[in-house]
């Protein structure tokens, strides 16, 4: 007896975890989406890379490409070959505090 009770209250107690969870989440209304993933803030084009700053998640970061056409708001999704921390650009006269290269880019194409 006490262990079926135990087991309804346990159940009670995730489903509403996961309701809350799930509220919250669509209740802060900012899109959540796979890391290498991203909506396009602005962009600079420089030296043969097109560096892009990305809004994932409430959470914003750069990213630099091969020279790509991009606009702003364009959802797009990349390949990431490595990360660099205090990366300084000399073209730029710009440090990043991270800085994402990467090989490709796609525009996102909704479904």
């Amino acid at each position: 007896m006490f262990r079926t009770v135990f087991a309804v209250i346990l159940a009670i107690l995730l489903m509403s975890f996961n309701l809350s969870a799930a509220w919250a989440e669509g209740a802060s209304g900012v899109e959540t989406m796979p890391a290498n993933e991203g909506i396009v803030v602005s962009s600079i084009d420089a030296a043969g890379y097109t560096y892009m700053e990305l809004a994932n998640g409430g959470k914003k970061f750069w990213i630099a490409a091969p020279t790509t056409k991009v606009s702003n708001g364009e959802h797009i999704r990349f390949v990431e070959s490595m990360r660099m921390h205090n990366f300084t650009s000399k073209t730029l006269n710009r440090t990043f505090s991270e800085l994402i290269f990467v090989t490709s880019t796609q525009a996102k194409v909704e479904k």
